[in-house]
């Protein structure tokens, strides 16, 4: 269990009384836009747009912005950015792997401020491949663990034909890991289950983990908020494991 991935669960949690709320609305934002632009404007027709529209309105964002981006991305309004994405590799204190996603309009100015960011926050850039190998994509599939076993999930998803890697227990949620491109089939099987999802995505995990201690998961997580500031960068993956102790003690500060 990747530790980045319970501490984002628990970021989520108080996304929306933070400071960042703005920020992540703009990344919303522009998913839409991208996701119409590479499948079409047409949620019934696009699931990658649907889904995204789906995340925004989970996150209040307003309708009239979800609707100007999706017309922006499909070309039925002007304005559009050409965003393209590319990672970036690097490593945090301790030595924790770190891969950083961005989607920007402009691959110079993500490229300096990622490198500016990740040292002045005890950080280092690494060559492209550098990191990398350590991560798997995979596609994550969320659903309230209330009422339910992890059993209860595995079995729909197995009983449907699907091949799930894992179902890991993440606060009061189960994840369901597969490959990317099992994603709506899982969300099928759950789905024929009466199982409700509440939330999928793709992620990166990695293979080899770095243990820490709370003082310096707090320097990981200074690192990781100064990127997640830069308008450019989507996702900071790590390969930090944090143990429940850690992690509630973090959740004290």
């Amino acid at each position: 269990m990747s530790g980045h991935s319970k501490w984002a669960t628990t970021k989520h949690k108080k996304a929306a009384n933070d400071a960042k709320r703005g920020k992540e609305f703009a990344k919303l934002i522009k998913n839409i836009e991208v996701a119409a632009r590479t499948g079409g404007g047409d949620p019934a027709a696009n699931p990658t747009l649907d889904d995204m529209i789906k995340k925004a309105k989970k996150a209040s964002v307003p309708n009239d912005n979800i609707e100007r981006a999706r017309k922006r991305g499909s070309g039925e309004e002007a304005g559009g950015a050409d965003w393209q994405t590319n990672m970036y590799e690097g490593y945090g204190p301790n030595g924790v792997a770190v891969l950083i996603e961005c989607l920007t309009d402009n691959r110079n100015r993500a490229a300096t401020e990622v490198r500016t960011r990740m040292t002045k926050n005890g950080g280092s850039m690494a060559d492209s491949g550098a990191v990398s190998y350590l991560f798997s994509r995979k596609g994550i599939v969320t659903v309230s663990a209330e009422g339910r076993t992890e059993d209860d999930v595995l079995m729909a998803v197995l009983e449907a034909g699907v091949d799930a890697e894992e179902v890991n227990k993440v606060g009061d949620l189960f994840e369901v890991v597969s490959a990317p491109g099992d994603i709506p089939a899982v969300k099928e099987a759950l789905a024929a289950a009466d199982i409700p999802v509440d939330d999928s995505d793709s992620d990166f995990r990695a293979s080899v983990e770095v243990p820490l201690e709370a003082a310096d998961a707090r320097r990981i997580f200074k690192l990781i908020d100064a990127l997640e500031d830069s308008d450019d960068v989507q996702n900071v993956y790590t390969n930090m494991d944090l143990s429940d102790e850690v992690l509630a003690e973090l959740e004290e500060d």
